[in-house]
């Protein structure tokens, strides 16, 4: 792709995660995004079908841009990685808006779990790092934590965004790890992670 086109795809990619930020997916238009985008019709059909293609865009490249870990490293890392998304969720439009969007599937009858799927997978491999670094406990399953923590944090993070404008996601899934440790990690690993907001606010 050019790099015109690609400018031109990031511009219209970026307007609709503001605006299905802002709206939702039923309160956003087309004639809406490209007011914000700047753009026109040609412009945004040439990369996107419809408004339901754009959606899915959003949501499937939620995490695009963001500086996360490259390489799994175990317990005290997935810790971390889900303080440092809570930040996130504050800072970046794009994967606030590709959340919002996959939480509210229901109403735009997209049915995408593919970036569900995706962030299981993140986390498994971490949890398979954690695994081999002896830091749980024997009868955890680490695709089925990986399940529940995902899911966990995806309802968190809707209360949050509920009670605070998700002002305090940070705390709240601090929170969450106080309580979901005791489940899946031994005494001696507990007493060595650190579960702390300011971990978050940094790339780990």
């Amino acid at each position: 792709m050019q790099e015109r086109a690609v400018r031109t795809r990031e511009r219209i990619l970026h307007a609709a995660a503001e605006v299905f930020d802002e709206y939702g997916y039923a309160g956003t238009s087309i004639t809406r995004i490209l007011e914000r985008a700047g753009s026109t019709h040609g412009a945004l059909y040439f990369h996107f079908k419809s408004k339901e293609d754009l959606a899915r865009a959003v949501i499937v490249e939620q995490a695009r841009g963001l500086d996360l870990p490259k390489k799994p490293a175990g317990l005290q890392q997935l810790v971390d990685l889900t303080l440092r998304l809570a930040f996130e969720l504050q800072r970046s439009v794009l994967l606030r808006a590709g959340v919002r969007l996959a939480v509210e599937q229901e109403e735009s009858g997209l049915r995408e779990y593919s970036v569900y799927a995706c962030w299981i997978d993140r986390f498994r491999r971490e949890l398979d790092e954690a695994r081999q670094r002896g830091e749980l406990l024997p009868e955890v399953d680490e695709t089925e934590f990986a399940r529940v923590l995902v899911a966990s944090f995806t309802g968190t993070q809707v209360m949050s965004q509920i009670a605070t404008r998700r002002a305090d996601l940070p705390e709240r899934i601090a929170l969450l790890w106080r309580y979901l440790l005791p489940g899946v990690a031994p005494a001696e690993v507990r007493e060595r992670l650190v579960v702390a907001v300011e971990r978050g606010r940094t790339p780990a």
